[in-house]
């Protein structure tokens, strides 16, 4: 069995948990879960769980990355490419100082490089414990009418390759959201991707191909995540899709 995670920020005003919040997380995490990432080989014994990271932000390299090493775990994180510096000039508390909100205005993360630096994400992606995938190239919903979808699924992993000298083979959908095209064009050029749908998975390959993640943002007791009734319901969930999804294609 596969159980994913889904983070967003540590120490921001939502879709985060305060850092000494999520040390907790990880010792939990640690003493009951054998922690891999895409392309390891799962364990029989103990129940696999694999962390994500979505957007890439600045407090992920300063809060998360060094807990990594610490913990000597891996993760994996989820780039909107697009969004992404070469550099800043911004302090480190200009870059940890903005809400969730306020860093999706184009003049404020530009400015206050709320986001890594591509330096950073070649530092993580460096030194093994953190896996990178894309996460589109512009943040945007796969399911709308009016974006580019090789831009966002295709060129998206091209720049990450070139930047980062590494294949890139899993994507995390923005939103969570997908429609026929874009599933069929990721699968043409991804061997994993992951979503958020508070589902439980057998293994890499997920339900029908996509692997479900349980939203960790604002828990303060990550084991209430793993009770057994909320495992119930993760499986109950799963086989919804599982079957749902096989008849609608």
């Amino acid at each position: 069995m596969l159980l994913s995670l889904m983070y967003h920020h540590i120490n921001c005003d939502k879709f985060s948990n305060e850092l000494e919040i999520f040390k907790a997380h990880l010792e939990y995490l640690v003493d009951n879960y054998n922690i891999v990432i895409p392309n390891d080989t799962l364990s029989n014994k103990q129940e696999n769980l694999c962390i994500t990271f979505d957007d890439a932000y600045y407090d992920f390299y300063y809060y998360v990355f060094p807990l990594l090493k610490e913990y000597n775990i891996k993760a994996v994180l989820a780039v909107p490419t697009g969004l992404i510096d070469e550099q800043t000039t911004a302090s480190h508390t200009q870059r940890l100082s903005l809400t969730h909100q306020e860093i999706y205005q184009e003049k404020n993360y530009r400015k206050f490089g709320s986001f890594c630096t591509w330096g950073e994400l070649k530092e993580m992606s460096d030194s093994g414990y953190v896996v990178m995938a894309s996460h589109s190239h512009k943040h945007k919903d796969l399911a709308s009418s009016d974006i580019d979808l090789y831009q966002e699924i295709v060129t998206s992993k091209e720049i990450l390759e070139q930047k980062l000298l590494l294949p890139i083979e899993s994507f995390i959908l923005p939103f969570g959201r997908y429609n026929k095209d874009s599933i069929s064009l990721l699968k043409e050029h991804y061997k994993y991707i992951f979503k958020v749908g508070q589902g439980i998975n057998r293994n890499f390959n997920g339900v029908n191909g996509l692997i479900y993640r349980i939203d960790g943002d604002g828990v303060d007791n990550i084991a209430t995540l793993f009770s057994s009734k909320r495992m119930i319901k993760y499986k109950i969930k799963s086989l919804i899709k599982y079957f749902y999804d096989g008849i609608q294609k």
